[in-house]
């Protein structure tokens, strides 16, 4: 049982727990599910995460709003990305969202808000061991995309580099610590603008969305749903996975939602561009270079046009459509 979207991943441990099948259990499915789960964890293993505190007990949410300064970040624990998630500027701009959550107020975590850098690495893991991982910049936090509208961007880091670097290490304690025997895991660091320091925000058990795949794929050669199939035939048939060869190239994605319904990305033809998004309403593409200069070029060019020429916005949704 394999579950390919994060909202399939807790059915897919239960399934497996009742059935009795090898695989994720409901215990670690939670690590790579629900928010609080995920950061109790990280924190117990000495990983850095952001202040919090789950929204259960009124008394520990006033003492940590009294501890922690504004703003704070309202988080549902089990929706996907940045769904649902609100800014909460105030201690008293909180109760009136709690008493509008009501008895669901426990399905909820609050966190200080960290201003920083956002980073993804993303990975492939073998027997517990990372054998292919990936370090990425965000341009504008995906938060801040998905509520105020914009270019979702994110580029590949310089490799061997001291960002890339830290990074490495945070996620190889990250998928030790939650348990990861086999998959892929699109996990979310930040770097602190006060301190400088990395914390630990989400990870989740799958391949990351709106187009990561084909960023990897261009930077690598190696595409991490291709590799999350290989690695799962091969463990059915106790059989040895092994990584194809790695390329070291860059990439950048750049990903909008768009005013036509099939937008018109012609006049965009410099020879970096590897791939285009064919979905309605939407223009994304990655741009790929061996030079790291190249694609931040491109990636600093091209959202401005985007602007231009395609960008809509629409409401933030709370809940996915039913």
């Amino acid at each position: 049982i394999i579950a390919l979207d994060d909202y399939d991943v807790e059915t897919a441990a239960d399934l497996r727990e009742h059935l009795r099948m090898p695989g994720m259990g409901s215990t670690t499915a939670r690590y790579f599910r629900d928010k609080l789960a995920m950061r109790v964890q990280a924190r117990d293993h000495g990983i850095a995460v952001p202040e919090f505190v789950h929204v259960l007990n009124h008394d520990r949410v006033r003492e940590f709003m009294e501890r922690v300064p504004a703003p704070y970040v309202l988080k549902p624990r089990s929706e996907a990305g940045s769904m649902g998630i609100k800014k909460i500027q105030s201690p008293e701009e909180l109760w009136p969202n709690l008493d509008f959550l009501g008895d669901r107020q426990s399905f909820y975590v609050l966190e200080q808000f960290v201003p920083g850098d956002v980073y993804h690495v993303d990975s492939v893991i073998w027997e517990r061991e990372i054998v292919f991982a990936v370090s990425h910049k965000y341009g504008m936090p995906p938060m801040s995309v998905y509520q105020g509208g914009g270019v979702f961007v994110t580029s590949t880091l310089p490799r061997g580099g001291e960002e890339d670097q830290a990074l490495q290490a945070i996620n190889q304690e990250i998928v030790r610590a939650f348990g990861m025997v086999r998959g892929v895991t699109h996990a979310e660091y930040i770097r602190s603008h006060d301190t400088g320091v990395f914390h630990f925000l989400e990870v989740a058990a799958r391949v990351g969305g709106a187009g990561t795949d084909k960023l990897i794929e261009h930077e690598s050669g190696a595409n991490p749903w291709n590799e999350w199939a290989k690695l799962e035939v091969a463990h059915l048939r106790g059989e040895a996975y092994a990584m194809p060869a790695i390329r070291q190239d860059y990439a950048g994605l750049m990903v909008c939602l768009a005013r036509q319904e099939w937008p018109d990305t012609s006049a965009y033809s410099d020879p970096e561009i590897a791939w285009r998004m064919p979905k309605d309403h939407h223009v994304g593409m990655v741009v790929a270079s061996p030079s790291y200069e190249r694609v931040q070029e491109l990636i600093a060019a091209y959202p401005p046009r985007f602007v231009q020429d395609f960008v809509a916005t629409a409401p933030p949704m709370d809940a996915p459509p039913r």
